[in-house]
């Protein structure tokens, strides 16, 4: 087994498992009232490891500034019509609540598909990233932990409030989140012999990270308006932002 295919299911492992398992034990601790504020943290992340490291990637080895921004732009409107459709599939499954206010139980399990796909994606991406540069792929996986882990936990509460108990709703996450070592083990050896197609891999990987940040957690962030809470968020987007600065100073 190669050194790269090594780093690639350890970092889907990081990005899937191990962003669940950190999400579960906030969701069920003390801590989960200030989790709230870790969406700041990951905006920094996301928005630096898009624009300082995958993105100049992939214009460098493409070498088609247009046909980079085109895939970007692509990227980005695909996530959107994604996210539409399975906003306008809940809105028709979601059903009535019952008598003790959950949702049903197919809501949870769209939710875990849902996940997994995503999940699976992430997989590619993470494999796009080490095939083109180990640092890069570290990179990748550092910013897809640090977004994945209050969505993980907003994963949680769904499933909590869709009737599972807290071992099941742990137990299948943690199975949905595997779809990431398996896409990373099937973007290993799709994309290994496919080089031309990588720096496009990173663009999408790039739109996702952008798309995520401005339209999922940016709009959450937005809920507290006020001083206290605004210079919160503007510290800690600062320490995302400089979390991707230090990591390739250390790896370069």
């Amino acid at each position: 087994m190669s050194v790269t295919l090594l780093w690639i299911i350890g970092a889907g492992l990081a990005a899937g498992a191990l962003s669940v398992m950190l999400a579960g034990l906030l969701a069920f601790s003390v801590f989960s009232a200030s989790v709230s504020r870790m969406v700041s943290y990951a905006v920094g992340v996301l928005l630096a490891a898009a624009f300082l490291d995958v993105l100049p990637e992939a214009f460098e080895r493409s070498g088609n500034a247009e046909g980079i921004g085109a895939m970007v732009l692509a990227g980005v409107l695909g996530f959107f019509l994604l996210e539409k459709a399975a906003l306008w599939r809940h809105q028709h499954e979601h059903g009535s609540l019952d008598s003790q206010g959950h949702i049903g139980k197919h809501t949870g399990l769209m939710i875990l598909v849902g996940d997994g796909f995503h999940n699976f994606v992430d997989g590619v991406a993470i494999a796009a990233a080490f095939l083109t540069d180990v640092k890069l792929g570290v990179v990748t996986a550092v910013a897809m932990v640090a977004h994945e882990i209050p969505q993980e936990l907003g994963d949680f509460m769904v499933l909590l409030n869709s009737g599972y108990s807290r071992s099941r709703a742990l137990l299948f996450n943690v199975l949905s989140s595997l779809a990431s070592v398996v896409g990373g083990v099937i973007g290993y050896f799709v994309l290994e012999d496919a080089q031309a197609a990588m720096p496009y891999v990173l663009a999408v990987a790039a739109a996702s990270f952008v798309y995520i940040a401005v339209a999922d957690l940016i709009p959450h962030m937005h809920r507290s308006a006020d001083a206290r809470s605004t210079a919160w968020q503007i510290a800690l987007i600062a320490a995302g932002v400089a979390t991707i600065v230090m990591t390739d100073v250390l790896l370069h």
